[in-house]
């Protein structure tokens, strides 16, 4: 199935599809996982996709490894599209996957890693960002024997996890690019939305402790929130623009949204964010960093300021914000690569090793 999706992917990005790059599948268990909260996991199960092989260095160390992280209740998986795959990993593009071996994790609590629905539900560690992170960590440098990092990139959530990485590992990659976010703690607006979200599912009495039999009622209002937030005013008014459309249109992504989803993986999803401040150690990430948000994202708005203002305070740094266009999709432009993928290119060669 993902041979054929990557397949589709090459050829709609016009490229010759005679050998595709193969995406390889693989889980890596990490024992005894300890999380901040204190908690362990017995074993706790990173799920993962690569593309490309690993090449290593006259002293045997793997150097073309790249770590693609992916938003809130994503997957690796959503790195595989046409808009993404199909402008980045092919022949000649900036990750071209005959040149880098690119990695595509799914986070604790999402996809096929280890997560509240497997079982546990509402009993599941408390994790948190910082926990996701080293999680991340252990799998590229026990996992896969990848010490150092071509590129740490991530969008979203994961955006928000590259601004950790630089700061946490920085002798342990050559360059960052953090997609759709912001180095500062979530707050305000941002902040306001995701506790809605909470808020419907744990004030909700069918969501029982986590125990339900069925989606909770509040599941309804957290997939409202998310349609809310995912795009921009713009293209929501294209998507609905009468009462009657804007009502058919958002309940027929409620509908779809809620036969997925479980509640206990995405109270996770929005509550694992609590940990997030990478402001104090801004001054610690030394490897460059290119920064990209969309003036059009409403959850990481420019009129903010907080992204140029932090910048400065990291050596190497460079923050980019999209105009709003007819091409920009608002929080969601982080994946549209042909958006931003020449700056990832000019970050890739300023950043080459002789």
């Amino acid at each position: 199935m993902l041979f054929r999706t990557l397949l589709l992917v090459l050829a709609m990005a016009g490229v010759a599809v005679a050998q595709p790059p193969t995406v390889t599948e693989a889980d890596f268990v990490i024992r005894d996982f300890r999380f901040n909260s204190g908690e362990t996991l017995p074993a706790l199960r990173m799920h993962y996709r690569t593309l490309g092989t690993p090449r290593r260095d006259a002293s045997g160390r793997v150097r073309n490894a790249v770590i693609v992280l992916h938003g809130t209740s994503g997957t690796g998986a959503q790195f595989l599209s046409p808009q993404f795959a199909g402008e980045l990993f092919g022949p000649g593009q900036p990750l071209d996957a005959a040149t880098y071996f690119i990695v595509l994790p799914d986070n604790i609590g999402h996809g096929q890693s280890s997560k509240p629905s497997d079982g546990l539900r509402a009993t599941f560690p408390r994790y948190g960002y910082e926990d996701m992170v080293r999680a991340q960590y252990r799998l590229m440098t026990e996992g896969l024997g990848v010490t150092r990092l071509r590129l740490v990139m991530g969008t979203s959530m994961g955006g928000m996890h590259t601004w950790l990485w630089g700061q946490r590992y920085p002798e342990a990659m050559d360059a960052l690019m953090p997609l759709a976010s912001l180095p500062d703690q979530i707050a305000g607006r941002n902040r306001a939305w995701r506790r809605v979200a909470i808020d419907a599912l744990r004030t909700d009495p069918t969501w029982a402790n986590g125990n339900y039999t069925a989606p909770p009622r509040g599941m309804r209002t957290v997939a409202q929130m998310l349609w809310l937030a995912s795009s921009n005013p713009v293209i929501r008014l294209a998507q609905a623009p009468t009462l009657a459309e804007a009502d058919r249109v958002l309940d027929d992504y409620v509908t779809t949204y809620i036969k997925t989803a479980d509640a206990n993986d995405l109270l996770y999803n929005f509550e694992c964010s609590f940990d997030y401040d990478p402001k104090p150690g801004l001054d610690r990430i030394v490897a460059p960093l290119m920064a990209i948000n969309s003036a059009d994202d409403i959850i990481n708005p420019p009129e903010l300021g907080v992204l140029e203002r932090e910048i400065r305070r990291v050596k190497g740094g460079r923050a980019i914000v999209l105009p709003f266009s007819a091409d920009t999709v608002g929080h969601g432009s982080h994946t549209k690569a042909v958006l931003w993928k020449a700056h990832l290119a000019t970050l890739l060669k300023a950043t080459a090793q002789p």
